[in-house]
């Protein structure tokens, strides 16, 4: 009894949502282009992190190693971009990480995946705030807050003062939006904008290798002392000057908070509905994007710290500002421009984001059915709106800018390893019989007809189970939910043995496999996590201690036996447009970076963020699981 129990919770964790395609009268008109999508893409990525990221991460994390922890973010994000690419070729329909996690591997990831989407777009609107409140300083001459204070509030604190801005700040952005919202959705004002922001940006980069300084790449102790701001010998959060003053645990810091910079590419995979050629054009336009992505934020960081020494960045500084050092006050106000188009292409989107996310939420039953509302109603929209804001304006009233920049990074990493190991699942896993996987994936290709012929053969499903009996329940089971019913046949079918996971007897994947590659994906990533958290006291592991490097050599010897079980299995065939290569090795160093630039993450945006899974975990098991849509 206990066993069925646990059986059926087992089942409803990795239930799986049915993935509805368009028909052809709602089909929307496919008209963007692969160049198309990898303007989106540059010109979602390239917004303000650009123009105050890399001061932030130069001053306090990375000094001039800052192009190096670019480096590695872009790296961290070409490999989430392989996998973002390899899924939407096996599920052409626009979604987000939400969507692809409840259609491939069930109910709960897709809930631990929308639930943390929510906080992290939470503080995305937390980091426009401060973006267009650093624009406005820097227009009127860092005297913003200052102006504020004398206008309306002469005698009050400056914390009301600056929550004051906030506010000023929340309703200049909420009615541009408004004003903004179909005018942004021309390709050729996206284009434009797009256009702009990269001449501004290679104007900066040709300008500061050409007023830039190479001995601000090798500062020593004595240049901190000529500029007043140490007369010791200690320096203190100033680092220790040359290239890496921050030393290996500064460009690791400084690595995990630029993921942010990268994390806009993913808007390309919410048009695939749009694409002329979603297979293909998809991965193609994130690669593409992602690599222009990655000169133009590590030419602008060799830039600025060329120009400008990292210990002369003030907080809050803003890439103008850098030529304001150099004496080019024309520049100043030119790459501001820039500044202002990087902030009008995407003015304060994720507001509706939210709205949109918990609305899918509440209609797939995984949160409260009042929260359907927030989109269909009459007034919940505006009272929605107005509980985003007040929510979004104290978390960027009390965490202060890194923090937010830390969460949103830390979210985006925690979608990256669930992507990569949905890819590290779905390439091992048995082909569904009625062909259904193949109408997911070439149906775009044979057109709507394929998609009507699709949902007709599951109708017949439905009624020979009803005329047939449990043999046709099963073969109906196997057409929506194949994974579970392979797992409930897989003893009676295959028998597990220590030479079937080395030398598997079938070319093909088979329920076996595919259980085997399930079970061994699932402990790798609590192994990797352990090898993490150990590799995160690396300064001990030098040191020599004997325990530690015995637990770190345990820990590889079996990630290596279970990457080795993993490698043996048969991949499917499946004729995809787009795989993501050396499986299983690059999802799982996918996996393991993500993991590894997380430990380096504060402990307050951990406890954050622990707080917030607890409270997700106690919505969905107390009334998520019992209230799903999904039989």
């Amino acid at each position: 009894m206990l066993c069925q129990a646990l059986r059926r919770f087992g089942k409803k964790l990795v239930r799986k949502h049915p993935l509805e395609l368009p028909v052809a009268e709602t089909a929307p008109a496919r008209s963007l282009s692969t160049l198309d999508l990898v303007v989106l893409g540059v010109g979602n990525t390239l917004g303000v992190s650009v123009y105050i990221l890399v001061g932030e991460v130069a001053r306090d994390q990375g000094g001039p190693s800052l192009v190096i922890s670019i480096l590695v973010a872009g790296l961290t994000s070409v490999l989430a971009g392989l996998c973002y690419g390899e899924i939407s070729a096996r599920v052409p329909h626009s979604g987000s990480a939400y969507l692809y996690s409840y259609v491939t591997v069930g109910e709960l990831w897709a809930f631990i995946s929308g639930w943390f989407l929510i906080i992290t777009s939470f503080a995305h609107m937390g980091i426009r705030i401060w973006a267009w409140t650093l624009f406005f300083d820097n227009l009127f001459g860092n005297k913003f807050s200052l102006t504020l204070q004398e206008t309306f509030l002469p005698q009050a604190p400056g914390v009301f003062v600056e929550i004051l801005g906030f506010i000023v700040m929340f309703l200049l952005l909420l009615l541009m939006e408004l004003l903004t919202r179909n005018i942004r959705q021309l390709s050729l004002v996206t284009k434009m904008l797009t256009l702009v922001k990269v001449l501004v940006l290679g104007f900066v980069i040709i300008s500061g290798f050409l007023k830039g300084d190479l001995h601000n790449w090798k500062l020593t102790e004595d240049d901190y002392i000529k500029a007043g701001l140490n007369d010791t010998s200690s320096l203190g959060l100033l680092g220790s000057g040359g290239f890496v003053p921050f030393g290996f645990q500064g460009i690791l810091r400084g690595s995990a908070t630029c993921v942010y910079a990268f994390t806009g590419f993913n808007i390309i995979v919410t048009r695939v509905e749009l694409a002329q050629n979603p297979k293909c054009s998809i991965p193609k336009s994130i690669m593409i994007s992602l690599f222009i992505c990655f000169l133009v934020y590590f030419g602008v960081s060799a830039a600025l710290t060329l120009m400008v020494p990292y210990y002369q960045l003030q907080p809050g500084s803003t890439l103008p500002e850098a030529f304001l050092h150099i004496g080019w006050a024309p520049a100043y106000h030119f790459v501001n421009f820039g500044f202002f188009c990087s902030l009008s292409t995407k003015v304060f989107g994720k507001m509706f984001y939210i709205r949109q996310q918990v609305y899918m939420m509440a209609k797939d039953g995984l949160l409260f059915p009042v929260l359907t509302r927030i989109q269909t109603g009459t007034y919940m929209p505006i009272l929605a709106t107005m509980i985003i804001f007040i929510v979004a304006t104290i978390m960027t009233f009390f965490l202060g800018f890194t923090d937010l920049l830390d969460l949103r990074s830390t979210g985006a990493l925690l979608v990256f390893t669930l992507l990569a190991f949905i890819v590290l699942i779905l390439r091992y896993q048995p082909e569904r019989k009625n062909g259904g996987k193949e109408a997911e994936v070439l149906g775009e290709n044979e057109g709507n007809e394929v998609q009507v012929q699709e949902e007709n053969e599951g109708n017949e499903a439905q009624v020979q189970e009803e005329n047939k009996g449990n043999e046709a329940q099963v073969q109906e089971e196997s057409e929506g939910n194949e994974a579970d019913v392979q797992e409930e046949n897989r003893p009676a079918a295959e028998s597990l043995t220590l030479q079937a996971l080395f030398f598997p007897g079938n070319p093909t994947p088979t329920a076996l496999s595919g259980w085997v590659v399930s079970v061994c994906s699932s402990l790798l990533v609590l192994l990797l996590t352990l090898l993490c958290l150990v590799l995160a006291r690396w300064p001990v592991l030098l040191s020599g201690d004997p325990v530690w490097i015995t637990v770190v050599v345990l820990l590889l010897v079996l990630i290596t036996g279970m990457t080795g079980v993993i490698w043996r299995q048969p991949q499917s065939s499946s004729p995809i447009h787009f795989k993501v290569p050396g499986l299983p090795l690059l999802p799982l160093l996918s996996i393991f970076w993500n993991i590894y630039l997380m430990m380096h993450m504060t402990a307050g945006t951990w406890a954050l963020l622990g707080v917030w899974a607890l409270v997700g975990f106690a919505i969905y098991f107390g009334y998520g699981i019992r209230h799903s849509q999904i039989p």
